[in-house]
């Protein structure tokens, strides 16, 4: 599994999400990964790219969520590819906060697209913009997707756990989620069938022409400071400046605390 050819790094970064990775007494353990019936292909691909005896099975089973679940399973049980995989990153059991990216060389986008087929997400939003995202309970591989999609976008997203389940969730939408989708699902790369699909369908977006590139907040100006200080209450100031009751709010208190100079009389 060499970590710099795409097809492995791809296949780690699914696997690091999306696995579980088992060990027992005597050296025995097994390495599974289970995905929807129709994503069937990719274990097959998988199994391609491991010279070691592997088995692929189905089954139907009924969940909180569907009657009939139809699921494909992949087993491996060689110890010298657990302990491959062990090495390179995947801890054994469930421990999806802690894993982190491959340490050396390795193929970087390939490597998130693995990790973006298993658990994130890529289409448009209700409003019927794209985007990209990926949920992740690691810090370190929050931290590094920031990275990376900021030296391929341009665009830098705060990262920070939801107060709900703990759970990171990197988005990008509308332009960089464009950029951030046709980096990764490049032609001819291993992926997900629809997900690629879904990257090919939001190339095709375009802004609406009177819809702003992105929000640059407005400055304060030193006659809206004076007027700010004059009337003495934001909520009128709000009104005559054409800005918000909380805006207004802000900028009073920085003036009053010294955090930006007050404003000469004129």
């Amino acid at each position: 599994m060499d970590l710099t050819v795409p097809e492995y790094a791809y296949m780690f970064g699914f696997l690091q999400a999306d696995r579980h990775l088992s060990q027992q007494s005597r050296q025995r353990g097994r390495l599974t990964v289970e995905v929807n019936a129709r994503n069937i292909d990719l274990l097959r691909e998988f199994q391609k790219l491991t010279p070691y005896n592997s088995s692929i099975t189905e089954r139907r089973r009924s969940t909180n969520f569907a009657e009939s679940h139809h699921t494909a399973t992949w087993r491996l049980c060689s110890l010298e590819a657990r302990t491959k995989v062990n090495e390179l990153g995947l801890p054994y059991g469930r421990k999806s906060k802690t894993i982190v990216p491959p340490h050396g060389e390795f193929s970087r986008r390939d490597y998130l697209r693995g990790l973006i087929d298993a658990d994130g997400s890529v289409g448009h939003t209700s409003e019927g913009f794209p985007f990209v995202s990926l949920t992740t309970a690691s810090t370190a591989i929050a931290h590094w997707v920031r990275q990376y999609a900021k030296d391929v976008t341009g665009i830098e997203r705060n990262v920070k756990r939801n107060a709900r389940d703990s759970i990171y969730n990197a988005l990008y939408v509308k332009e960089p989620g464009q950029s951030l989708a046709a980096h990764l699902y490049y032609p001819d790369c291993l992926s997900l069938e629809r997900k690629r699909a879904a990257a090919q369908s939001i190339a095709t977006w375009l802004r609406p022409s009177g819809m702003r590139a992105a929000y640059t907040a407005r400055r304060w100006e030193e006659w809206e400071d004076r007027v700010l200080l004059e009337l003495n209450s934001p909520s009128t100031a709000a009104e005559k400046l054409g800005r918000t009751a909380q805006s207004c709010n802000l900028r009073s208190w920085r003036l009053r605390t010294g955090q930006v100079p007050v404003p000469n009389p004129e």
